[in-house]
């Protein structure tokens, strides 16, 4: 399926994001990086070889992405430090919007996945944060 395909299907069904992984789609409603780390915890490269059409990317959904393997990203809304974080893995993506940081839900600061890896470049630490930081979200 081609970008536009994939990008009029993320918005006629009202996804928060779509993936093309070799011919098979993996779609959600899940808002955060849910969608991303979710299933890579089942299977780290869950995303390997994939084109991801996403609403919002920030930093950690893309290091997420990187690690998986993934091919092309493609967001709505892409944060600076997300932009950087591509760039420097040479990843391939399109966006419609750059901004500072992902704001969190009640946009009174930064998204706490985004605030957690700020500072990391490492993409398997990325990976463990994040899933700590996850945990301490849902209070398990």
């Amino acid at each position: 399926m081609n970008l536009n395909m994939l990008q009029n299907k993320l918005k006629d069904e009202n996804y928060t994001l779509i993936a093309d992984i070799n011919g098979v789609f993996y779609t959600s409603h899940q808002r955060g990086i849910a969608p991303i780390l979710n299933p890579m915890k089942e299977q780290i490269d869950f995303f390997k070889d994939a084109i991801v059409v996403d609403k919002v990317i920030g930093k950690a959904t893309a290091m997420l992405l990187i690690l998986s393997g993934v091919q092309y990203i493609y967001a709505y809304v892409l944060s600076q430090k997300a932009k950087d974080i591509l760039d420097w893995y040479h990843i391939d993506y399109g966006y419609d919007k750059i901004v500072e940081y992902i704001q969190n839900r009640d946009k009174s600061g930064m998204c706490p996945m985004e605030k957690t890896v700020y500072d990391i470049n490492d993409l398997q630490m990325a990976f463990e944060a994040l899933k700590n930081k996850q945990k301490e979200l849902q209070g398990v």
